[in-house]
């Protein structure tokens, strides 16, 4: 009998803290009618100092749980798409699984960029369509703020902080990724990057000064590129899913800039109104940008159970990709999960943990 991967629980995070157009005008040379008629954003989340991305990607994975009924026991994979991890390693997703208490889950980051949330949701499908596990959490998460350049108004009036997350699990029923297209080019690695922090540039007084741990990035040839890989991937997942744009109720793109997908909207021949966008409130939140949309489209009675969507995105690498994905809503369970006693167990079983390799650690250093 053929497994498929049910979206059934979905979950966003985001800070309190907003930041306005407005706000941006008294940091750098800029207005809120320039940013709004260039990107469309009017303000963007800020996370604060005890917010980090995987503290972010914990509440959305949360949130993502308690929709499905699904108890971090039962969890057998978490992968989070993050291009700004708490650290190189350990993986921020490791951070997850322990403050999830997912005693059973491996757990890996992704790194593709923007594209990261489309790859991570396919690769943890397959997973479960393989039969090698039975049900996972993917999340995008990004704390954006913390690599941008204050002083460049090119670059920081663009990105936000946040987290979005689904849990997939196994079912009979036909539901979940119908079709995935994951794409990249590397001789593009050079439009939009952060230059210094990894092996090849490690950190070093003059990385700092030069301003190479910010991201960089040639806008105008990102929105070339964009524009046309969008088109190029909504299609091939489209017709790889046997499925016509007729057939689609709604497309959920990376929310990146308001230009590139009323551009895209344009190659594609579909009516705005498609589209679901809220880039307006949070700006690019990275891979979270499409988990965190798709959220807001369930709030807002836009995607319902039955619904075939388009998920899209496009990020630095180059990567680009989409999924067909059918949206298939809960699955009944009498299980109750709450969020409270999830932080406290995990809590309380991380402890434990660690005093026994205290204690271990003291057992074989005498011996």
């Amino acid at each position: 009998m053929a497994l498929y991967a049910r979206i059934t629980g979905w979950g966003m995070s985001v800070p309190e803290k907003v930041l306005t157009n407005a706000d941006l005008s008294n940091m750098v040379d800029t207005t809120d009618e320039w940013i709004r008629s260039v990107t469309g954003i009017k303000e963007r989340r800020i996370a604060s100092s005890e917010e980090t991305t995987a503290s972010m990607a914990t509440e959305a994975a949360l949130q993502a749980l308690e929709v499905a009924q699904l108890h971090p026991d039962e969890i057998d994979l978490i992968v989070v798409s993050t291009s700004s991890p708490d650290y190189l390693f350990p993986a921020t997703a490791c951070l997850v699984q322990d403050r999830l208490g997912a005693m059973h889950a491996g757990a890996f980051d992704l790194m593709a960029a923007c594209t990261g949330f489309i790859f991570a949701l396919n690769l943890a499908s397959q997973a479960i369509r393989s039969g090698s596990i039975k049900s996972a959490v993917v999340i995008g998460a990004e704390t954006f703020s913390r690599l941008v350049n204050w002083k460049d108004r090119n670059t920081c009036i663009l990105f936000g902080d946040g987290a979005g997350a689904f849990v997939l699990q196994a079912s009979q029923e036909p539901a979940g990724v119908l079709s995935a297209v994951m794409r990249s080019d590397g001789s593009g690695s050079d439009l939009l990057s952060l230059p210094a922090g990894g092996s090849r540039n490690p950190a070093s007084l003059a990385s700092v000064t030069n301003g190479q741990h910010y991201i960089h990035m040639n806008g105008r040839e990102v929105f070339r590129f964009a524009s046309r890989v969008m088109v190029q991937a909504t299609h091939e997942a489209v017709t790889a899913a046997h499925l016509t744009l007729d057939d689609i109720q709604l497309i959920i793109p990376h929310q990146a800039n308001q230009r590139i997908i009323e551009s895209a909207v344009r190659g594609l021949d579909v009516p705005l109104e498609r589209c679901m966008i809220n880039l307006d409130r949070y700006g690019n939140t990275g891979a979270a940008s499409i988990p965190i949309a798709a959220c807001e489209a369930v709030q807002q009675s836009r995607l319902k159970p039955g619904d075939k969507v388009v998920l899209v995105g496009f990020g630095a690498g180059l990567t680009w990709g989409a999924a067909v994905v059918e949206w298939s809503g809960l699955i009944p369970t009498k299980a109750k999960i709450r969020p409270t006693q999830v932080r406290l167990f995990a809590h309380l079983r991380s402890f434990l943990r660690r005093l026994l390799r205290h204690v271990e650690g003291w057992i074989w250093g005498r011996s």
